[in-house]
């Protein structure tokens, strides 16, 4: 079979289209036939070298943290899952990765696909999608009728967390460029500030409940946002080399995301797409011998929405 994999940190260089054995499932696990992946900036970072810390991997090392494909075989002792499913799932961080014709998962970490979307598209949700949830839900305990603050709306991760705070109920004060601003309007945002020429802190009228920060700030401009969230609320920070900004003396919380692979979470998820209240974005697809490309675009920042990585049969 065919996989993409880096066998040395380094630059998108190091990726390869390969021949690979094909993977034999053993307990408790699933293999997928990989209809398609997606990118997303983490791995980059870890074909970088620069994650080795926290998320150590096995070299030579298959990227792709989304999967939505078929299962194909099962592992003993795997139960609610039959050959020819359609399943979607975010990988776990230091396992292999769906850049591959067929994977191997634990069966726990999959959800049934969307139906409302084609199965290759669906990659786009997994990874994403969840770190939204978790940063509005989780940790930011986002309630009806309150105010939030999207720094950074209009990538990937900003998309969806308009979604889900007006699904939840909330007004959402949004931060676009002009370049993404009608997408963000689209996705529900009740306020868009344009980053590019007006002062964040300033242009929010009334504090907020909850900061969601996805963009790369100065860590001044990250500590300024604490500045705009009412006493007991909290920013919740995706941007991980800068610690989240609290105050104690006003009982705001900061909290550092990091996205885990929650199936349950993934399963409400694809009932909102299939429902209609969450739209999934696709703004390219390409095919998975083109992924060392699209590591290279990315690197000369030339990529712009979301990408999947199409595979087998897709």
């Amino acid at each position: 079979m065919k996989a993409v994999r880096f066998h040395d940190y380094g630059t998108p260089e190091v990726l390869r289209y390969e021949d690979v054995d094909q993977p034999v499932p053993g307990a408790g696990q699933v293999r997928v036939r990989v209809a398609a992946t997606s990118f997303n900036p983490i791995d980059a970072s870890v074909r970088a070298g620069n994650m080795q810390g926290p998320m150590p991997v096995v070299l030579p090392h298959t990227p792709g943290r989304d999967v939505a494909g078929t299962v194909d075989a099962l592992g003993d002792g795997v139960d609610g899952l039959a050959v020819g499913d359609e399943v979607v799932g975010f990988l776990p961080m230091t396992d292999d990765g769906a850049s591959a014709e067929y994977i191997l998962v634990p069966a726990e970490i999959l959800t049934p696909a969307p139906t409302s979307v084609p199965l290759s598209d669906a990659a786009a949700l997994p990874l994403v999608g969840l770190t939204a949830w978790q940063a509005l839900f989780d940790h930011g305990k986002l309630a009806v009728g309150q105010r939030v603050l999207v720094n950074g709306a209009g990538g990937a991760v900003g998309g969806y967390a308009v979604q889900l705070a007006k699904w939840a109920g909330a007004h959402v004060v949004a931060t676009a460029s002009p370049r993404s601003a009608e997408l963000v309007k689209a996705h529900g945002a009740d306020e868009v500030v344009d980053h590019t020429s007006a002062d964040v802190v300033g242009a929010v009228s009334e504090p907020v409940d909850v900061v969601l920060n996805l963009a790369p700030v100065a860590p001044e401009q990250l500590a300024a946002l604490a500045t705009v969230v009412r006493p007991g609320g909290v920013v919740v920070n995706t941007t991980v080399w800068m610690p989240a900004p609290d105050d104690e003396e006003r009982g705001v919380r900061g909290v550092n995301l990091f996205v885990r692979s929650d199936a349950e979470q993934l399963a409400r998820l694809v009932g909102l797409v299939d429902g209609g209240d969450l739209r999934v974005e696709v703004a390219r697809r390409v095919p998975l011998a083109e992924l060392p490309a699209l590591h290279t675009q990315a690197a000369e920042g030339a990529l712009a929405g979301k990408v999947v990585v199409l595979v087998s049969g897709a």
